[in-house]
């Protein structure tokens, strides 16, 4: 139990300094995180200049991950992102150079702007958490966190994600423009970027480790598991959404909902947590059937009131 509590209020303090940071996006950070200590990848999708680098960058550096970003270009290559090997004349032998893939926290900055081959080139990354270089498979460090950030697809020079490349993100999230008070906030305040650089870690990456097993460790009740299925099987029941989830999405949720549970200090998981990450873990793997007349995530959120609760 004291150590359940340390725990949470570790992760408490957590948030509190990133809201320092990202000011006014309190259940932003909560999914962030609650994404990292599932195990996940995050995907953000919004317009420039709201934040989602610096939400990376203060995730990063409040958890003492060594960080790495990459600005995804139309003429960016695997080899780029994933590393070479370069020959050495005073070695007389080709040495491999890594990319920055090599890194704890990945910064895939407008991921979307990047041609299909260098997208592909995250998914083993992403899934394995090794990457497969001139023949050799290389491991990339514990934890391995990829945080992606996606402009608006009607944006000139983006390139839509593929399916399997969407559904390697356990959430995708908006952050969507500050409220008045934040961004006065943000007017008068220090420039964010030196407020991070100010920034002390909170956790230790040994300690966030133990969090993700922890997270493991939440429980599920059968009536848990049922409402579960309950709306996996709405989203496959042709009147909501084109295709349904997936037993990987399926499972995919469930993490992103013990991982809210833990955030909340509780060791099983409610049907509050599932509805709480629904749309963010499921809407962008999901497209609603025609004549819907709804986005993704409002048609998530009309088919949660249609399921019933256990």
């Amino acid at each position: 139990m004291v150590r359940a509590m340390t725990l949470h209020a570790q992760l408490h303090r957590l948030v509190d300094q990133i809201a320092t940071i990202i000011v006014g996006k309190r259940p932003q950070i909560e999914d962030s995180l609650a994404c990292l200590l599932a195990g996940g990848h995050l995907l953000i999708e919004d317009v420039p200049g709201v934040g989602k680098t610096t939400l990376a960058h203060a995730l990063a550096v409040s958890l003492g991950l060594r960080f790495s970003r990459v600005q995804f270009t139309a003429d960016l290559m695997p080899s780029d992102l994933v590393g070479v090997s370069v020959y050495e004349r005073g070695k007389e032998a080709f040495v491999f150079h890594a990319g920055p893939v090599f890194a704890q926290v990945l910064l895939a900055d407008e991921i979307n702007r990047a041609g299909p081959k260098t997208q592909s080139a995250l998914l083993e990354a992403m899934e394995e958490h090794q990457v497969t270089v001139e023949g050799e498979t290389r491991p990339l460090p514990a934890p391995f966190f990829v945080i992606a950030t996606q402009n608006p697809s009607d944006q000139l020079g983006t390139y839509p994600l593929p399916e399997s490349q969407l559904d390697r993100f356990l959430m995708c999230i908006t952050l969507g423009y500050p409220d008045r008070a934040s961004e006065r906030a943000l007017l008068a305040g220090r420039d964010r970027r030196e407020i991070i650089h100010a920034l002390q870690p909170v956790m230790t990456p040994v300690e966030l480790q133990a969090a993700q097993q922890a997270v493991l460790a939440v429980h599920a009740s059968d009536a848990l598991l049922d409402y579960l299925q309950a709306l996996i099987a709405a989203t496959r029941d042709g009147q909501w959404f084109v295709e349904g989830l997936s037993p990987r999405a399926g499972i995919a949720l469930l993490r992103a909902a013990k991982a809210h549970a833990l955030l909340d200090a509780r060791d099983y998981v409610a049907p509050d947590d599932l509805q709480a990450v629904l749309a963010q873990a499921v809407a962008h793997r999901l497209i609603p059937v025609a004549g819907a007349g709804r986005g993704r995530r409002e048609q998530v959120l009309a088919m949660v009131e249609a399921v019933a609760l256990p």
